[in-house]
């Protein structure tokens, strides 16, 4: 005798897959709206770069000050993520998302309207304050309104192509927007962006449950404001030398506010970056290393841009359309990178990313007033861009590996944390370089356009080459540091479930 149970009718079966299908159809339409807000954010690390020397002529910044233009944005954007993570699950990630995207926009009409340096710089810092709030809310909304499996992993995996291709497509965006309309609408292009996401996410987004904690205010502003005052002091001993006062008080304060900053951190109940993060010597490595390859491709995007403008005579258009090969190779690229770790292992493909890398920039240092794109921009750019496709992948998964569950957000935030810093630093270490070997060359002193030209390529090339150090540097690290072909295995294996923060962090 069977018992028989409530019967599913055909009508109960519609009912049920409609309601899952509009479900699936509202977080698409969530997921397409937080990932216009991070894509927003990326673009904005990059596409000011095509339209710099039409904001220097505009605003009468130097070609050293004009480095600021990016800097204000990725100190304060950097040195605030973790306390803008932390801020999220006190107070709520959708409201603190909201608040974030609502001060970017603002920043963003901001800098558009701006009429002097010092203005645009302050809505540069504020843009980066407002990404920092948004930005970590991004990765969190996604994982609580996709379930784990094949909805989740799909959602990440379009999180991480538009993580890793937004900085090399802000490059080809500026030259549009700087071409067809003006530097300013490079800022603009946000407001309305920035409006309708706004709009949208009460309706859209789950709003988090709020956890108890602390904020590490003092953490926070030590270690932003003791990196801008690195930053700053490198910056103004490349254009006044390494005995200026200015410099000197600057180098003084950064130490100061950077050793209150790890003794904070150190005492902190609740630190927005745990020490012991950095007890594993291969988690340590994986993040110097990421320091040094994004300090030389920050700066090869700001004086590769310069160059095949001023130097080469590009149209903004034409100087954007030319970063496209490197972009189709980082993003195509790093679309097999999963498969590859899976089968070759972490170390080994960060050092096969790392070799192209090295011989890119070291090509780049080679050139001349003569090098054409064809000749001597284009191959690096290829191998830089296949190369970063490579590396980025493993040596993230090298940083999560091994994380303890409560580190986890931390851990991950540090990833974008050092890539910021890292950023920062190194193009403010090779515009130092770039006055001190234009100055030696003679820029100064030269009256004719040829001279001229001359003594700023010695000074990009002379850039180049630290960057290839830098490069270089990594390498090392990751052969010497990173050599664990035991933390390799735990890496490839641990693919399933960090990769979803690790890529995200790219």
């Amino acid at each position: 005798m069977s018992i028989s149970s409530s019967p599913v009718t055909p009508a109960r079966t519609r009912d049920r897959e409609l309601t899952s299908h509009r479900g699936a159809e509202r977080r698409g339409i969530a997921l397409a709206l937080v990932l216009c807000a991070q894509l927003m954010i990326i673009l904005d690390m990059t596409v000011v770069n095509i339209a710099l020397p039409h904001i220097a002529s505009g605003l009468g910044f130097s070609e050293s000050g004009l480095s600021w233009v990016l800097n204000a944005y990725t100190l304060t954007f950097g040195g605030l993520l973790l306390l803008g993570g932390r801020a999220g699950d006190i107070l709520g990630r959708r409201r603190v998302f909201i608040a974030g995207i609502s001060l970017f926009t603002a920043a963003s009409l901001a800098g558009g309207l701006a009429t002097s340096a010092a203005w645009l710089l302050a809505a540069r810092a504020a843009q980066g304050v407002g990404g920092a709030l948004a930005s970590p809310a991004v990765l969190a909304l996604i994982a609580a309104s996709f379930t784990e499996g094949r909805e989740r992993t799909r959602a990440l995996s379009i999180y991480t192509a538009v993580a890793m291709g937004g900085g090399s497509l802000g490059l080809v965006l500026g030259g549009l927007i700087t071409q067809w309309a003006s530097w300013r609408w490079v800022l603009f292009i946000n407001v309305p962006i920035g409006i309708a996401v706004v709009a949208c996410a009460p309706l859209l987004l789950p709003e988090s449950k709020r956890q108890p904690g602390r904020f590490d205010v003092a953490g926070a502003l030590t270690s932003t404001v003791g990196m801008t005052a690195l930053v700053y002091g490198f910056i103004r001993a490349g254009t006044s030398g390494w005995h200026d006062h200015q410099a000197l008080v600057a180098f003084l304060a950064a130490v100061i506010l950077l050793a209150a900053f790890v003794t904070n951190e150190s005492r902190a109940r609740q630190p927005i970056t745990p020490l012991r993060l950095f007890a594993d010597r291969g988690r340590t490595g994986s993040y110097i290393a990421r320091l040094l390859i994004v300090a030389g491709m920050f700066g090869m995007f700001f004086f590769l841009t310069l160059f095949v403008q001023k130097i080469l005579g590009f149209s903004p258009l034409r100087a954007g359309v030319s970063f496209l090969p490197m972009t189709v190779a980082l993003f195509g690229v790093s679309r097999l990178s999963p498969r590859m770790l899976a089968r070759f292992g972490g170390l080994p493909l960060m050092l096969a990313g790392m070799l192209p890398v090295v011989a890119g920039m070291a090509w780049l240092s080679r050139i001349t007033p003569g090098t054409g794109y064809l000749s001597g921009v284009l191959g690096p750019m290829l191998l830089i861009g296949a190369g970063m496709g490579v590396v980025f992948v493993p040596l993230t998964m090298a940083s999560l590996a091994g994380v303890r569950p409560e580190d986890s957000g931390a851990a991950s935030s540090m990833v974008n944390v050092t890539q910021q810093v890292g950023g920062s630093l190194g193009l403010a270490a090779l515009v130092t370089v770039f006055d001190a070997a234009s100055r030696h060359a003679g820029l100064a002193q030269a009256h004719s356009a040829a001279l001229q030209a001359s003594a700023t390529v010695h000074g990009m090339s002379s850039a180049f080459t630290l960057a290839a150090v830098f490069d270089l540097a990594a390498l090392l690290i990751v052969l010497t540091v990173i050599r664990d072909r035991g933390r390799a295995r735990a890496v490839t294996s641990s693919t399933a479930q960090p990769r979803e923060e690790g890529g995200a962090t790219r």
